[in-house]
């Protein structure tokens, strides 16, 4: 419901019989966004709207709403009313002290929880810091301890652009329990967290939907070799590279014998080794899992040559370790680096970096990292967020195919130190209809030409530039 269909309640009754229809007001959602910037975004309701809705409108439906979302400022004049129905509830935007409070204090909000919540998503203001505070752990710990009929829980994922996380794995065992909870989507920091989560404590999970920071090993107590036999559905995300995916993942997924349906979005570093194709993944995950029936992914993997003897797959060996084996249709392309590059893979003795990208199709994610000059195109009408990175230089069009294949295209995020060599310019310009966020601080100063020369790309909604302050001149 939008503040125009505020404004007209009471005014017309035609329109007020609109707003006041069940189809309306059974999920009602009282946050209004205003993005000011990609990270700043504010949700809260203008006064008199407030008043509109408090005075005019939840006296006439609250006890039939179903879903609620509200945000900070409105929390305690919109929960005034009896919402008998209401079972799902969403916390959008709140600062973790006031949150924190709200769950201590406010009793209306507690026996909500306690007695009628059984979805519940929470979204906490991180202004860009990666890493929540302890407090937001011990908001997981309130919410698990209150909420006794609690079955779906969203924490922190609300909103794709916020990457906040929390860390969980040293929180008290007896806390960090639920014997309810059937389904939970959570951002946390290390891989312990991940299998921290599903050490036992949560007797009915069936789907985790989970993002990590980092994938690495770090020793602990945790023990990963009990089966996962209620897991039915398994989602990882991890965005930065890893090194430990056959010591961490691997053994993970083992544990899921009786998972039907599998999401992976990783980044994977080996050295002196192969790509992750069709074939390995088969014999090291899927043949473990006979009840699967929904296998997703988008893996990237980095291979550090040492050893010059090492013989690389080409692309289509890659292709050619799918068929045959039910993976539905799969994209891939494969990049070398002949010299040692300056990012994450910076070894002295790795001679040069080959990588690849396998992903499902259609591709299912809202992200797609590591885009280079060997990509191979395609249409990706999901992505919102794309990074590219190469040594050798990107030209006009490349980015033509990338407005083209990725039409909906809100952050963009490039890495590349060296010049345009094709600096001619081209009759056709780019247009980027939708992107907001433009990060040229790792990229030659011939991108920011490429970029916000008009005559060169159109960007009519870009808000945010971040770019070295030398770039320009």
């Amino acid at each position: 419901i939008g503040d125009v269909f505020y404004s007209l309640v009471d005014v017309d009754e035609r329109f007020g019989q609109l707003v006041l229809d069940p189809l309306y007001i059974e999920n009602l959602d009282i946050t209004f966004m205003t993005m000011n910037s990609f990270y700043d975004r504010t949700f809260s309701v203008h006064e008199q709207v407030l008043s509109n809705i408090c005075e005019n409108i939840l006296p006439k439906i609250h006890d039939q709403v179903k879903k609620l979302s509200i945000e900070q400022h409105s929390v305690e004049r919109i929960l005034t009313f009896n919402y008998s129905q209401l079972y799902s509830l969403s916390l959008v935007n709140f600062k973790e002290e006031i949150l924190f409070q709200y769950l201590i204090d406010y009793s209306i909000l507690r026996d909500l929880l306690t007695q009628q919540i059984t979805h519940l998503n929470i979204d906490i203001q991180n202004e860009k810091i990666s890493e929540l505070s302890d407090m937001s752990s011990n908001i997981f710990l309130l919410i698990l301890s209150l909420c006794k009929r609690l079955i779906n829980l969203n924490f922190c994922q609300l909103f794709s652009y916020r990457n906040s996380s929390i860390s969980i794995y040293k929180l008290p065992k007896t806390s960090c329990t639920s014997s309810t909870l059937t389904e939970l989507k959570i951002n946390v920091v290390i891989f312990n967290d991940c299998l921290y989560l599903l050490d036992g404590s949560f007797d009915c999970l069936s789907k985790l939907t989970i993002n990590v920071k980092r994938i690495r090993y770090k020793p602990s107590k945790i023990y990963n070799c009990r089966k996962l036999p209620k897991l039915k559905c398994f989602s990882l995300t991890s965005i930065n590279y890893t090194h430990d995916y056959d010591q961490q993942i691997i053994p993970l997924l083992r544990r899921m014998i009786n998972l039907e349906e599998l999401i992976l979005f990783l980044s994977v570093i080996r050295v002196d080794s192969t790509f992750i194709g069709g074939i390995e993944l088969y014999y090291q995950v899927l043949i473990h899992m006979s009840h699967l029936n929904k296998f997703v992914f988008s893996i990237n993997t980095g291979v550090l040559i040492k050893n010059n003897n090492i013989d690389v797959p080409s692309n289509e060996d890659i292709q050619h370790s799918f068929i045959g084996r039910e993976y539905g249709h799969v994209g891939s392309y494969v990049h070398f680096e002949p010299r040692t590059p300056i990012d994450e893979f910076s070894f002295k003795e790795v001679k040069a970096v080959v990588k690849s990208h396998i992903y499902s199709l259609p591709y299912q994610f809202e992200r797609f990292l590591h885009l280079n000059n060997s990509f191979q195109g395609g249409v990706f009408i999901k992505v919102r967020c794309l990074t590219m990175t190469d040594t050798s230089p990107f030209e006009h069009q490349l980015f033509k195919i990338i407005s083209d294949d990725f039409p909906f295209l809100k952050e963009l995020n490039i890495s590349n130190v060296e010049p345009q060599k094709e600096k001619q310019h081209s009759s056709t310009l780019i247009n980027f209809p939708h992107l907001n966020l433009l990060n040229l601080v790792e990229a030659h100063v011939d991108y920011a030409e490429q970029f916000l020369v008009d005559t060169n790309t159109h960007l009519p909604c870009l808000l945010d530039l971040y770019i070295e302050y030398e770039s320009p001149m």
